[in-house]
């Protein structure tokens, strides 16, 4: 079975480049935060600043996951990342990608269920 992806506040399943298209818009509209949730219960989570992203992949609830990382990034920090209850949050770059890479990732995981083998990743387990 293929997994599929859907964003998490509902509406139907959504191919890779719709699911991108669909975080630009949100980001556009001040949301910040987004989750997407596969067929096989795996969570995608996109949180930006609108120039750097946090992508995590978790296999399930309760999982600490894995993320995109950016080993090059250096000693900076960046803030601005607003979850959906209003909390601000800040990351070492090295946490976080810059949000075209971001864009990249998510589409690779919608599309073939793993981040791209050129992908810097870090696993949290």
């Amino acid at each position: 079975m293929t997994e599929n992806w859907t964003l998490t506040d509902g509406g139907p399943m959504v191919p890779a480049d719709e699911a991108v298209a669909e975080l630009r818009r949100r980001t556009d509209a001040g949301a910040h935060e987004s989750w997407l949730t596969s067929t096989d219960g795996r969570s995608l989570a996109f949180v930006t600043n609108t120039e750097r992203a946090m992508v995590m992949l978790l296999a399930g609830e309760g999982d600490p996951g894995e993320h995109a990382c950016d080993p090059a990034a250096g000693e900076e920090w960046s803030d601005g990342f607003v979850l959906a209850n209003g909390q601000d949050d800040e990351y070492p770059d090295t946490d976080t990608v810059p949000v075209e890479e971001a864009h990249r990732i998510v589409h690779h995981i919608v599309a073939h269920g793993c981040p791209p083998a050129d992908a810097a990743w870090t696993v949290d387990r």
